[in-house]
């Protein structure tokens, strides 16, 4: 398989990895402000282990109903034995880049954390998703920007390490760190109608670490080290080395560490 077209972080823990991530609180937020509530019908693209679909779930209803899609079968399994436990919520194996016409149609459509893994291809994506929406219906896309690369102290050295991962990634994994300042254009292009555009903190760390952060970002550092383990030689003592010097100064309470999430949402274009 080419690797573009894989999954940058897919791995057999990658589903717990998500669901760990996952902030509720976060999620049920972001919900609000696109407007999403009781007796909408929802569908959740790139729905990963199937807890923020769990979550739209219990915010739809009385009467709604949500359908969360995913490419990996492992993630679908482990969301259908995890969340797919009540009436209107279920889990189907799809890709958001094939037909998805056999669904029906959304007053929403979310897509989260998705089209950052697609730096070639994401237009395609939005475009596919338009033909699901009602006529009204609104798509939803929550992304990050500069991602992976907003620290404070880093040291030089392994500020340049991380500059060059992320440049590998984008180049030979098709990952877009920039892509949430892309959802605006993306939409008007797209004859979009009604857009409307947020900004707000999505990694915001600095005192205490949270053993959510702690593994997320411990899991994103194991994955590069597979990913790109010949970068990790200019450093000195290579990736152990700094694994651990990371490790220490993601534990380090002075520091600081912030991505932004843009939020874009537009109603289905006239002609789609």
């Amino acid at each position: 398989m080419d690797p573009v077209d894989q999954y940058l972080m897919e791995n057999p823990e990658e589903a717990l990895r998500l669901d760990v991530k996952t902030d509720p609180d976060a999620v049920r937020k972001q919900a609000l402000m696109f407007g999403i509530g009781p007796g909408a019908r929802v569908l959740d693209g790139g729905c990963g282990s199937g807890k923020t679909t769990s979550i739209l779930h219990e915010m739809i209803q009385p009467g709604g109903a949500i359908v969360g899609v995913d490419f990996a079968e492992e993630r679908i399994q482990f969301a259908r034995k995890h969340y797919e436990k009540a009436d209107g919520i279920e889990f189907r194996l799809l890709d958001l880049r094939s037909s998805l016409a056999d669904l029906g149609q959304f007053d929403f459509i979310w897509v989260r954390f998705v089209l950052e893994y697609h730096l070639e291809g994401a237009v395609d994506i939005i475009r596919n998703l338009a033909k699901s929406l009602k006529p009204d219906g609104c798509l939803c896309l929550l992304d990050l920007d500069y991602n992976c690369l907003s620290h404070y102290p880093v040291p030089q050295e392994m500020d340049a390490i991380l500059k060059k991962l992320v440049d590998r990634m984008a180049r030979k994994y098709n990952f877009d760190p920039f892509v949430g300042r892309k959802l605006y254009t993306y939409l008007y292009d797209l004859g979009f109608r009604d857009i409307e555009v947020n900004l707000i903190p999505h990694h915001l760390i600095y005192g205490e670490l949270r053993s959510s952060d702690d593994f997320n970002w411990i899991k994103k550092l194991q994955m590069a080290s597979v990913k790109a383990s010949d970068l990790f030689e200019a450093y000195p003592g290579g990736f152990d080395a700094f694994f651990n010097d990371f490790t220490s100064f993601f534990h380090d309470t002075r520091r600081f560490t912030y991505t932004p999430l843009i939020m874009c949402k537009g109603k289905r274009p006239v002609a789609v």
